[in-house]
């Protein structure tokens, strides 16, 4: 063999040997221990919000494994007994999760937000809670095994979906104000292709109905003195109740007002 060829295998086999050893330098020693690797191997720029961890891997990812929720839990289940991600109404759900990964997608960019609501992710996370917490695995399949048996209410969801407590994360976003139940799923989909929370099928009542108070709250001003003087003025009804919604307004729109056309106050 000649001694340049020889030259080129050592340095060959150096390269491939360096290579090979750069993750587990970096798995023993973290991100800094291998100084360029972060860079050589980023799939992509993190969001805004996760920029700061450009560089340090080793704070969201577990070698061999990648992302994975204990990393997650160390900064966002933190601050506090009022503040942690598990003591808030409409995040508390995530305790029973154990994959973030499924949801939170990162390095798309610093303008993505990193949340794709995977309602499926929810009902695989239930079916595996284990046997001594509420709401066992054997339950959540057999309600999974029924709702399958049981034809949806519409189209736009499927039969694992209706397992989802809807209201245990949107009781707080609930325009009805519970007057209408907690079966969400009997007229609302999950996913943004099926419409989402919107009803395609639904129609508003006559514009003769006179019923309006039993879906739609009056603004906080209805209650107060200006109601009384520039609400009923210049709706031009003096004796109005602040539930006799169909007095003044219109179905097309709020702010269309009967005998004075499109009126925007606030």
């Amino acid at each position: 063999m000649k001694r340049v060829e020889i030259i080129y295998a050592v340095v060959m086999v150096g390269a491939l040997g360096a290579a090979a050893a750069l993750p587990f330098v970096s798995h023993r020693g973290g991100t800094a221990a291998a100084p360029g690797w972060a860079d050589f191997v980023n799939p992509g720029p993190l969001s805004a919000k996760h920029e700061f961890l450009s560089s340090r891997c080793e704070s969201c990812h577990t070698p061999h494994n990648g992302p994975t929720a204990d990393k997650c839990v160390a900064c966002h289940a933190g601050g506090g007994a009022t503040e942690g991600l598990l003591a808030k109404q409409s995040t508390r759900f995530h305790a029973d999760v154990g994959m973030c990964s499924e949801c939170h997608v990162e390095h798309l960019g610093q303008d993505h937000r990193p949340v794709a609501m995977v309602h499926g992710a929810l009902v695989d996370a239930a079916s595996k809670t284990t046997p001594s917490a509420p709401g066992t695995s054997e339950q959540i399949l057999q309600a999974i095994a029924k709702a399958s048996s049981t034809p949806p209410p519409h189209a736009r969801i499927t039969a694992r979906e209706l397992t989802l407590d809807c209201n245990a994360c949107h009781a707080n976003q609930d325009p009805h104000r519970g007057l209408l139940g907690t079966s969400c799923s009997s007229c609302h989909a999950t996913s943004a292709s099926a419409g989402g929370w919107t009803i395609p099928e639904f129609r508003h009542p006559s514009s003769l109905s006179t019923d309006c108070a039993q879906c739609h709250q009056a603004p906080p001003s209805h209650y107060m003195e200006h109601f009384h003087m520039v609400s009923m003025r210049v709706a031009g009804i003096e004796h109005a109740e602040v539930s006799q919604c169909f007095l003044c307004h219109k179905t097309n729109a709020w702010n269309d007002i009967k005998g004075v056309g499109w009126y925007k106050h606030h």
